[in-house]
């Protein structure tokens, strides 16, 4: 799906920064055939119903970004392999291949993964994880105009630091709206996935990225009495990988290179809680195979249309493949 983004749309600050709570973003529901609603996200324990299943991502945020010395240039640190090597992105494209971090960390860029990453290997850093706490930055783009403390990019649910870019669908959850979910009676079960580093100019399909999905997230999935709703496509991703072939999900753990398309389809979730994306992002092809392609150009004209923020600071869309 393609379409034109309004600069003015595009979110260049915590909603904080706008004097919203992280939960007074705006919510835009919709259901086939091309039912629209407008909401705040305060409101989502009050369209959810008992038995139904929020499948949220626990994966936490570290500060990865981090100055190459004596360059303009950055290096986002995003994957961390079985071998103990990183995949790696400096931004700009370099020729150099080893590079002088603060701190005494040394990178050496090993062999090329994809066009944009490298396989690097770490000299001087100790555990790469801390090393970025002590030294790193949150990654940011260009539509982002400052620098936010790395508290900005992380969600109520984050347990296990690893993700490269914050698993942003569940950042306007706070803890008051948590707890009125489930007095509501909603189940709130997770799942792991790591992210990498996004590519919002080549718009790549997202490479292999480390999930679990554990035995009690997959027992309540499968038995939920209500609808099943994934937080983010970090979620979707997860659970898919994790989806036997009788279409029931089961423990797993490892890597998923699983790219959700139309024509796969999905088995596991009934609707998807996601952010806007830009115009061409590979994450449009996972909500056209959850909302069919009607709903979703219709949901994205109503967004444009009704002045809705996009990217990781912006406001919310909850696709549902059935009304209650």
């Amino acid at each position: 799906m393609n379409f034109t983004l309004p600069p003015e749309l595009e979110a260049h600050e915590p909603p904080e920064a706008r004097g919203l709570r992280r939960d007074e973003v705006r919510m835009l529901v919709a259901h086939p055939p091309q039912s629209m609603a407008h909401q705040r996200f305060t409101d989502l324990p009050d369209l959810l119903e008992p038995g139904d299943v929020l499948v949220v991502n626990n994966s936490g945020t570290l500060p990865a970004a981090v100055d190459v010395i004596g360059h303009e240039l950055a290096l986002h640190v995003s994957t961390e392999l079985d071998d103990g090597r990183w995949l790696v992105e400096p931004r700009p494209a370099t020729d150099l291949r080893a590079l002088e971090l603060k701190g005494g960390a040394r990178v050496t860029l090993e062999s090329r993964y994809t066009d944009r990453l490298w396989i690097a290997s770490f000299d001087g850093a100790g555990s790469v994880p801390q090393y970025l706490r002590d030294h790193g930055r949150p990654i940011r783009y260009s539509y982002v105009e400052r620098e936010w403390p790395i508290e900005s990019y992380q969600t109520v649910f984050a347990t296990v630091d690893g993700s490269a870019e914050m698993p942003s669908a569940g950042r306007p959850f706070t803890h008051e709206l948590v707890t009125r979910l489930v007095s509501r009676g909603i189940v709130i079960v997770p799942i792991t996935l790591h992210t990498g580093v996004a590519s919002p100019e080549a718009h790549e399909k997202p490479y292999p990225e480390r999930f679990s999905v554990p035995a009690a997230t997959a027992h309540l999935v499968n038995h939920a009495a209500g609808r099943v709703i994934a937080v983010g496509t970090t979620v979707v991703r997860a659970l898919e990988s994790a989806t036997a072939p009788d279409g029931t999900v089961v423990p797993r753990e490892g890597w998923t290179d699983l790219i959700v398309t139309p024509e796969r389809g999905v088995s596991t979730v009934d609707g998807l809680l996601t952010g806007f994306h830009e115009p061409r992002a590979s994450h449009l092809l996972m909500l056209e195979a959850i909302a069919g392609p009607a709903l979703l150009e219709a949901c994205y004209r109503e967004a444009i249309a009704g002045r809705y923020l996009f990217h990781e600071f912006g406001d919310l869309n909850l696709l549902l493949r059935r009304a209650r």
